[in-house]
């Protein structure tokens, strides 16, 4: 089950034209080395952190925390691999993009439903 992510939908309202890494960020509340995290998955399935490490240029530990975020969000299928010689790997994959799209779609429209409610109900009165 997917985390809720703590969005961060303030920070988009201050831009005109923020670009989809941002959107993301914010829509996710993730950082931008997730971000970059996740969209380095999306060309490279099936990475393991060695491996995302290396492209990335970050260590071990970084690496592994972005990508337990990006799980808990959602964003990254973890897939056990067992080894020849015994012991086993984890391996990463993003879901695709047009299912993160959608994801986006969702979350922004929820988002946008529950300011219309709040305009809607706001009477001018005094509580």
């Amino acid at each position: 089950m997917a985390e809720t992510p703590q969005h961060r939908l303030g920070e988009l309202m201050e831009q005109s034209n923020p670009a989809f890494e941002e959107v993301l960020s914010c829509v996710f509340g993730i950082e931008g080395h997730e971000t970059r995290t996740y969209l380095v998955l999306c060309d490279q399935p099936g990475s393991t952190i060695e491996e995302l490490a290396s492209t990335l240029e970050r260590d071990r530990s970084t690496v592994n925390r972005s990508l337990s975020t990006l799980h808990d969000r959602g964003l990254v299928r973890r897939n056990r691999r067992l080894l020849d010689g015994g012991g086993y790997v984890y391996q990463y994959t993003a879901i695709a993009l047009p299912e993160a799209k959608e994801m986006l779609h969702e979350a922004l429209d929820a988002w946008t439903a529950t300011v219309h409610d709040v305009i809607d109900e706001f009477d001018g009165g005094d509580d």
